[in-house]
């Protein structure tokens, strides 16, 4: 089993939720979150001051899913999430040693 970790612009969340939903993801979690990457930030005016943004509000994403679905849970993400601007995001992987589902007891791949 894998966790999927997409760190995606906010606008951009429909369209991921659409995709993964498409090939069979049954569940997600979403998180805002605030950072930055290459980008740095950048500056906006205020009341005629300029001051810098230095973290830029992002979403993470967090799907848990079988290990041979991750290649097509990373292209889903990849797809939907790209605009091909600066500050797209990036998508992270990990192994996930063990899940329960709490109503149940039913573990790993069968608590996804």
């Amino acid at each position: 089993m894998k966790i999927v970790m997409a760190i995606i612009k906010p606008f951009k969340l429909d369209e991921v939720r659409d995709a993964l939903s498409s090939i069979g993801v049954a569940g997600l979690t979403v998180t805002e979150v605030k950072g930055y990457g290459r980008q740095k930030g950048h500056t906006e005016v205020y009341r005629g001051t300029e001051y810098a943004v230095s973290f830029l509000p992002k979403l993470k994403i967090e799907v848990a899913v079988p290990s041979e679905m991750t290649p097509r849970v990373i292209e889903a993400i990849q797809s939907s999430a790209k605009t091909g601007q600066i500050g797209d995001g990036k998508i992270f992987v990990y192994t996930l040693d063990s899940a329960v589902r709490v109503r149940t007891g039913e573990v790993d791949t069968e608590a996804l």
